[in-house]
């Protein structure tokens, strides 16, 4: 694994959730699985681990985490980006004090239009544009308010979606274009979900946690065998790697490729 490494520094853990999978405890229930994935300097995405929660996961839980990722030899992470799990802030600060915590742009739009009615979406789509397009964390808050004034009393919970957020939505928007891009594009994890999601609905429900924990690591060894799609990345991440070194300057060990 990329992590014993200790001469890899990691610029963008995922930290996704999977589809809430069907253990037995007893009695079936829902548990949540959770994958952290990253790219290294290289411009290699790694699968660094997977973990099965129980839904009710805070800042105690994410800290075991990113201990067994620091001593497996993680040693530093650049940018962490993640969909609103509760505690993991803290835990990545207790951790990694330098790594900037960042909410992933593309789910906050998405769960934006849980709270809007179908007829709206291009219409809020539009709205919230300029808010995470803008030059600067000064344009968003403009832009924000905006959109507060246009669709507040319309869609209050959305505003209060972004502005519960907004903390970990602001580091996005100091950053150069290509880290940007880097950042906001959620295709890789969404690839890897996608063939989990097909492997753990395949058997329905699984008898204990370290079955479904089995099933999950062989989907995912079983991913990209030919390696192209890690050749299409590799080949993406000239520009994002040079805008990370300046960024993250004196931290990002470059490759000796």
């Amino acid at each position: 694994m990329i992590a014993n490494r200790r001469s890899n520094v990691l610029t963008r853990p995922d930290h996704k959730i999977v589809d809430r999978t069907k253990i037995r405890d007893g009695k079936v229930a829902n548990r949540p699985i959770y994958v952290v994935m990253a790219v290294t300097v290289d411009g290699t995405r790694d699968i660094l681990g997977i973990w099965a929660g129980d839904g009710g996961e805070g800042a105690k839980y994410w800290l075991h985490v990113f201990t067994e990722l620091k001593n497996r030899g993680l040693d530093d992470v650049l940018m962490l980006v993640c969909d609103g799990l509760k505690g993991l802030p803290d835990a990545v600060e207790t951790v990694w004090p330098r790594t900037i915590v960042q909410t992933c742009v593309v789910h906050l739009l998405r769960n934006s239009f849980r709270y809007a009615a179908r007829q709206d979406w291009d219409k809020v789509a539009g709205a919230l544009r300029p808010v995470y397009t803008a030059p600067g964390e000064d344009a968003a808050t403009e832009r924000f308010l905006e959109f507060q004034e246009a669709w507040g009393r319309k869609y209050p919970a959305i505003v209060k979606l972004w502005s519960d957020a907004w903390a970990e939505f602001v580091p996005f928007l100091s950053f150069d274009v290509e880290i940007r891009k880097v950042i906001c594009s959620t295709n890789a994890i969404e690839s890897v979900n996608a063939r989990i999601r097909r492997a753990v609905r395949a058997r329905g429900h699984f008898p204990n946690e370290a079955a479904a924990l089995k099933c999950i690591y062989m989907a995912l060894m079983s991913l990209d065998p030919t390696g192209k799609g890690r050749k299409r990345w590799t080949m993406r991440w000239k520009a994002p790697l040079n805008a990370f070194q300046i960024a993250f300057e004196g931290r990002l060990t470059p490759s000796n490729n």
